[in-house]
């Protein structure tokens, strides 16, 4: 393998930050330094979307178009929006470029050379790799380098340690008062169970949530960053010996389960069936446990999908060279 090109790749989207991380998790795992490129169509252009056309300002004849040359041998694409741009990158590098879209494009197999989805996503074909969780940054060695080295206030905390990881509001969860309480209840039976918390609010998390849990964690004297240093989510999972995650975020799910230890799943308000599909093969896989104030599970092989990904990507590439007729294939 070390004897194949490195490729040079673009990372396109939006900007929306859970589809350029996925993106970028991919990437990495390609090239030490993907490209970021987002488009922004404007009206009515962004209302066509995902079946386009692109806007005009950003073709790739433009100055400053998010399409400009030099093409990159591959791009990797996620989010409404960006199918369309995928499409017209395909088109002016005389194809080229090989394309992979992550999740459900909504305009078929054809939208890009290789698409990936997870398994609660109805779209197949012969070019659709399908993996049971959605791919992220984290690798193996970041967790390893992690855990070797945990920060003091890690450090200081007795085992068993949980991480908390608190979402919030999205478009298919409500955290309503009741939820915050039943969470809140949960956090507090856990810790005095002896299980030390641990924990971070994310960018969605609403005051009366993040005011709550940290309540839960000054009582019994657990960790929970307050923001004004570098989020540690990375010491955090690589030193908890299970992670409670609030069930509005995919992406925290399929990081956590990256880690191969047990994942407490809180469900708030709402919900939606590719998630509650996601989480059922999650608990089917023994991976994840509806979270009922206690530590459940076991460790298991860590699930990570993300060089899966990769690898395919890179092996579709390289299929593509050799159809192209480049050296090096």
């Amino acid at each position: 393998m070390h004897a194949n090109p490195e490729p040079t790749v673009w990372v396109l989207t939006d900007g929306k930050a859970g589809d350029e991380l996925q993106c970028l998790g991919v990437a990495e795992r390609l090239a030490p330094s993907p490209v970021i490129r987002r488009v922004a169509p404007r009206k009515p252009f962004a209302w066509l979307m995902p079946r386009g056309p692109i806007d005009p300002r950003e073709a790739p004849d433009r100055p400053g178009s998010p399409l400009s040359r030099p093409f990159p041998d591959i791009a990797i694409a996620s989010g409404r929006r960006a199918v369309a741009y995928l499409r017209a990158l395909k088109k002016a590098s005389n194809g080229a470029t090989f394309t992979a879209f992550l999740k459900d494009p909504r305009t078929g197999p054809s939208a890009a050379d290789l698409i990936w989805v997870a398994e609660h996503d109805r779209l197949r074909g012969d070019n659709v790799l399908v993996t049971p969780t959605a791919p992220h940054r984290l690798t193996q060695e970041k967790l390893a380098a992690a855990r070797a080295a945990p920060p003091p206030f890690i450090a200081a905390l007795p085992r068993p340690r949980v991480a908390v990881l608190v979402g919030g509001d999205s478009r298919h969860h409500r955290f309503t008062a009741p939820d915050i309480a039943r969470l809140s209840g949960g956090l507090d039976a856990l810790a005095a169970s002896g299980a030390s918390l641990m924990g971070s609010p994310s960018r969605r998390t609403q005051a009366p949530l993040a005011e709550a849990v940290a309540a839960i964690f000054a009582r019994h004297g657990g960790w929970w960053w307050d923001g004004k240093e570098e989020n540690p989510f990375l010491a955090l999972l690589a030193n908890a010996d299970a992670i409670l995650v609030t069930a509005d975020s995919t992406n925290m799910l399929g990081e956590a389960t990256a880690t191969g230890k047990p994942v407490l799943v809180f469900e708030p308000s709402g919900g939606h069936p590719k998630i509650t599909a996601l989480i059922a093969n999650l608990i089917r896989a023994g991976a994840a446990h509806p979270f009922r104030g206690q530590l459940d599970g076991s460790p298991y092989a860590p699930m990570d999908s993300t060089p899966v990904i990769a690898d395919a990507i890179r092996r579709g590439w390289l299929r593509h060279r050799s159809e192209l007729g480049l050296a090096g294939s």
